[in-house]
């Protein structure tokens, strides 16, 4: 069985791995368009502001590993076309400028997504950059720490933008955080966007929102970002305002998709196609809790779902238990953490919900430094099942989210969540973990 895989960072070299565990006799060849295989993207914005100064730790494997597993890896290598039918790929070595084609007997796309370029004047000048790939975060790094970057702008208030906020502030630079919507990280309730934007305002970040961004100019060494709440001077502009599936190339191939580009997939991972899957970035996701197909670019779904498309490829019939879009972010002192649904995710779907926002400390007063986490839940009004949290503090914030992660998973009530048995002494919880007193307290 000859084996395709066309891309290969998360997905598509976990199921490059499954798939020679499951065949030890399949032909497998990936095909990468950069210059690196399976490293971890989050952790770009950590080497560029130096938590980490060896970029190599973000390398799980590399490709003579991969080659001594008996993975045929080309790097450099963007594959231009597929062809279904013919069950065929029309490949372009970025270095030969050669083209050819391979054929194959499965076909796995995990090509992931592109950096959002908005189509604005100076969006394309040389002193805007993106951080979507390592070879970005190897530039973005040199450039960050040259003697004439001062002040940057961030454009975009996500993830990535609010991390790398972070990273420049460490790195000593002046950053302006500029976000067009209503408030940052827009996937946390309002309340925790509003206490992140404070956490990264004490720490002096400069947090615009309602910002849309006009125009980028550029005269000589100094640059402007036109925006609807004023203008900003700066050094170099970071472009961190979203990511687009690069499933472009899929247009003609007959593969469904969904209005943004992402491959839509099975909880099997098999695309619209017969023996063509996909997963990661590029493809959508079942989420367990609203039970319809979602666009969650994680890494922790990516590799899940990469690993059970290997395994079916091998002819497995393995389905994907469920996302429940479960993510963290630590800005400066604080962490935040969220999962399951949204208000405003709840109020799409025509449910009969609550919420409750408590604080609570993360253990007792007579033990030193206790710090407060700010906990909402949303849960259901009749059955009072839990539906989705957030979480916020300075410590242990994001472990509680899991907790409750797991209670979502699992359909647990306000009430069960409540009562469940969780771990006590005094350095660590107390008696009524804060998890306990939130959902005792969702009535």
């Amino acid at each position: 069985m000859k084996a395709i895989v066309i891309g290969g960072v998360a997905a598509g070299m976990s199921a490059a791995s499954k798939l020679r565990r499951m065949q030890p006799d399949a032909e497998i060849t990936v095909y990468e368009k950069g210059g690196f295989l399976s490293y971890g993207a989050c952790g770009l914005p950590y080497y560029i502001g130096d938590f980490n100064t060896e970029p190599g730790k973000l390398i799980a494997r590399t490709q003579e590993q991969y080659r001594e597993m008996k993975i045929d890896c080309r790097l450099h290598h963007e594959v231009l076309r597929v062809d279904p039918e013919a069950k065929r790929v029309l490949v372009r070595d970025l270095k030969s400028a050669r083209e050819f084609e391979d054929a194959y007997d499965k076909l796995m796309i995990a090509v992931g997504c592109n950096s959002v370029i908005p189509k604005l004047p100076g969006a394309d000048l040389p002193s805007v950059f993106c951080l979507r790939s390592m070879e970005d975060g190897l530039v973005l790094r040199e450039i960050v720490h040259l003697e004439g970057v001062h002040h940057v702008a961030v454009i975009g208030g996500g993830y990535i933008g609010v991390e790398m906020a972070e990273a420049l502030v460490r790195l000593g630079r002046q950053v302006t955080l500029i976000e067009g919507g209503d408030r940052i990280l827009n996937t946390f309730e309002p309340e925790f966007s509003e206490l992140a934007a404070q956490e990264l305002e004490r720490n002096g970040v400069k947090v615009m929102v309602r910002s849309p961004v006009t125009a980028i100019e550029e005269a000589g060494r100094s640059r402007t970002v036109r925006t609807g709440g004023g203008d900003v001077s700066c050094d170099i502009v970071v472009m961190a305002v979203g990511v687009r599936p690069a499933t472009g190339f899929l247009r003609d191939t007959g593969i469904r998709m969904i209005r943004n580009g992402a491959i839509l997939v099975d909880r099997e991972m098999r695309t619209s196609i017969e023996d063509i899957w996909a997963a990661g970035d590029c493809a959508t996701v079942y989420h367990r809790l609203m039970q319809e197909d979602s666009f969650i670019a994680l890494g922790t779904v990516a590799n899940k779902c990469g690993r059970i498309a290997g395994e079916n490829m091998a002819g497995g019939h393995t389905k994907f238990i469920g996302a429940l879009g479960t993510a963290a972010i630590k800005i400066f002192e604080m962490e935040f953490g969220r999962t399951g649904m949204t208000e405003r995710d709840a109020r799409r779907l025509g449910m009969d919900y609550k919420t409750k926002l408590v604080t609570a400390f993360d253990h007792p007063a007579y033990y030193p430094d206790p710090v407060k986490l700010t906990i909402k839940l949303i849960y259901d009004t009749r059955t009072r099942k839990l539906l989705g949290a957030n979480v916020c503090g300075k410590r242990n914030a994001v472990m509680r989210t899991d907790i409750i992660a797991v209670a979502i998973h699992n359909g647990m009530t306000t009430e069960e969540l409540g009562m469940t048995d969780l771990a006590y002494a005094p350095p660590f919880a107390s008696v009524w973990d804060a998890v306990h007193i939130a959902a005792n307290a969702a009535k």
